[in-house]
């Protein structure tokens, strides 16, 4: 059972208890964290709404912290942040892998963020399928379009081309904050909350180097 802690209100009306998670919604601020399932993207789509009938020109923030999930969850949430009219900020801190990766991408450009020792990891999509013939040659039908969405995704995220996308996804591909910025899956690694950049000291070439040989192994 998830532990979820509780903050006091006080304002001149009294003190009022909240659990985090509704007081930072107050804020504007989400949280994607553990697996992305059909419950996570229900409320994920319903707190954006919610923000955005409450004030559409003010920002809205998402942390990310997850492996990833459901492929349809994950595309369902993508699609609200881009239908919603106000921007979306996202942050990775600990981990954005598979499906949490094109989220994190997904978020408006200029602020898209990481924390310095924050992963990001991006794959093809997996399922697991069984029964008979006719119904596996449907579901592969149906994986490999959403591989090719996902693809197309990343690249229009990332301004990766295609090719390049389907080669870095054929397996897992992880990256550093650093190699994710380099990537183009976000657009700065911050270290406070002034936003503090942190030094780029490696090339481009640098990090392609560093990350294709995970490829071959």
């Amino acid at each position: 059972m998830e532990l979820v802690p509780m903050v006091i209100k006080r304002d001149p009306q009294g003190e009022r208890a909240y659990d985090i998670y509704s007081r930072l919604l107050e804020e504007r601020i989400l949280f994607i964290s553990g697996p992305i399932t059909d419950e996570t993207a229900n409320i994920v789509i319903a707190e954006l709404l919610y923000l955005e009938n409450e004030t559409a020109d003010r920002d809205i923030s998402i942390y990310i912290n997850s492996p990833g999930g459901y492929v349809h969850s994950t595309l369902a949430i993508y699609d609200t942040m881009k239908y919603v009219k106000p921007d979306i900020s996202t942050v990775c801190v600990g981990m954005a892998a598979s499906g949490a990766a094109v989220i994190l991408a997904g978020g408006k450009k200029g602020k898209r963020f990481a924390l310095p020792n924050s992963k990001v990891m991006i794959h093809q999509p997996m399922t697991e399928i069984s029964g008979q013939a006719a119904d596996i040659k449907i579901h592969a039908t149906e994986i490999l379009r959403l591989k090719k969405r996902l693809n197309e995704i990343l690249s229009k995220e990332t301004k990766q081309p295609i090719p390049q996308v389907e080669k870095d996804t054929d397996r897992d591909f992880f990256m550093t904050s650093i190699e994710a910025k380099r990537y183009g899956i976000i657009d700065e690694v911050i270290e406070a909350q002034k936003a503090k950049v942190v030094p780029q000291t490696i090339s481009a070439a640098k990090v392609r180097e560093s990350i294709e040989p995970k490829l071959n192994k």
